[in-house]
């Protein structure tokens, strides 16, 4: 059935900026639009956490840590996921990873992204 598959990690500076993409493996092309999508990230040592959710009809909510920072996109077209992360700090640093949760009740990971941001 394939996964997700993450780009745009890396590392950055203090009050960076990055810029996270997620595509959906071709078998959920046809109901991407349809899909709720969100991003999760595991810090070392703790446990994975929600960072950011976005809804069909492109309702969005946010961690309370990231509002105001981070931004969540989808691109039905490209049937892409975004995550625009902006004034990253250090405590940001993590994996951080896509997950696609279609109408009919399947879920799709991608295989997740380091994000280091450095003081």
């Amino acid at each position: 059935q394939g996964n997700a598959v993450e780009s745009g990690g890396g590392m950055v500076q203090a009050g960076g900026s990055l810029r996270l993409s997620c595509r959906a493996p071709s078998i959920i092309t046809s109901t991407f639009w349809g899909s709720t999508m969100s991003w999760y990230r595991q810090a070392l040592g703790k446990q994975r956490e929600l960072v950011a959710r976005i809804t069909p009809l492109g309702d969005t909510n946010y961690a309370d840590d990231v509002k105001g920072r981070f931004t969540i996109a989808k691109d039905n077209t490209r049937k892409t996921l975004y995550l625009q992360m902006d004034s990253l700090k250090p405590e940001d640093t993590a994996v951080y990873g896509c997950n696609i949760s279609t109408s009919f009740g399947y879920h799709y990971w991608g295989q997740g992204t380091q994000v280091t941001v450095s003081s």
